[in-house]
């Protein structure tokens, strides 16, 4: 018992570690956030690997999409913060957490559907980032001066260019994509994120007003777990013992609604054949989640 106590304090140690280190014990606020030599030797930054599972152990599977919506207060972890301005360099949204990845190369896995046929670079999707365009007295600047412009003897300047960028506070929601199996070994239904897409305005569209939102881009979730796994999350019942990213989705501390499940009609969603009706389609996906958990329960009724 002594040595359960004993390995449980230290994990808990460990965990509250991660959240601000050094805190109470820096002199100076450049010290916070500085873990010893100590603490980087003991500190396991992996991500918990996901176990082998064989396809002969998976005795039933459905891969089903859901929408998580960030207005919902459950799924704030993954929307805030949207202003970093006010928060330490450790907090960032999960969004600019992606955002980052793609653009200093980490993240390669990006696709441009959800069943990985198009491959995006980062060229491919950087319209979807940022969006340039020319002001009216820029124009009437070109127009003056039309054959320096066009000799290249004289370059607009950035007074006359407009940047519109996408934040972490333009994105309204998330899809994801994941795979719920049966395992026959362990006797378990079990989940297996596969893909996640955050939804929100182009950079074009927003700058013409446009707040439609869309698919941006779908990345691979397996192949961003360390970059989730060093990105964490806000916890608002401890905030000494933070949650990754990674941790989170994959433990489902979220609420999303099922949109879609693979069928044999070409993967068709609810709102496909549950046309101009909120309540049957909500419905219809609960009837979905229901269907998938009572798989496991009729295992054992005998």
């Amino acid at each position: 018992m002594k040595n359960l106590l004993f390995v449980v304090f230290s994990v808990l140690a460990s965990l509250s570690s991660i959240a601000q280190s050094n805190l109470l014990n820096a002199k100076s606020p450049d010290e916070i956030g500085k873990k010893t030599a100590a603490q980087l030797e003991s500190d396991n930054d992996k991500p918990l690997p996901y176990g082998y599972v064989h396809d002969r152990d998976v005795l039933m599977g459905k891969t089903t999409w859901e929408n998580i919506d960030l207005d919902e207060r459950i799924n704030f972890p993954l929307y805030y913060p949207v202003d970093t301005a006010f928060v330490g360099k450790e907090r960032r949204s999960l969004f600019q957490v992606l955002l980052n990845g793609i653009k200093s190369g980490k993240i390669t896995e990006v696709y441009g559907d959800d069943y990985f046929n198009a491959k995006k670079t980062l060229k491919d999707i950087e319209s979807v980032f940022q969006y340039r365009d020319t002001t009216q007295a820029g124009i009437d600047e070109y127009n003056n001066y039309y054959d320096d412009y066009k000799s290249g003897k004289k370059v607009l300047s950035n007074e006359f260019i407009n940047v519109t960028e996408l934040s972490a506070k333009d994105v309204s929601g998330y899809k994801i994509k994941g795979f719920w199996y049966f395992d026959k070994r362990q006797s378990e239904l079990k989940y297996r994120l596969l893909a996640i897409c955050p939804m929100a305005t182009e950079a074009r569209d927003k700058a013409k007003g446009n707040s439609d939102s869309i698919e941006l881009f779908w990345v691979y979730f397996p192949s961003i777990r360390d970059i989730l796994h060093d990105a964490k999350a806000f916890n608002d019942k401890n905030s000494a013992m933070p949650i990754t990213f990674d941790q989170l989705l994959n433990s489902r501390r979220f609420n999303g609604v099922i949109y879609k499940e693979e069928n044999v009609f070409g993967d068709r969603t609810i709102q496909d054949y549950m046309k101009d009706n909120a309540q049957s389609q909500l419905i219809e996906s609960e009837r979905v989640k229901d269907k998938i958990r009572d798989f496991e329960q009729d295992m054992w009724t005998y």
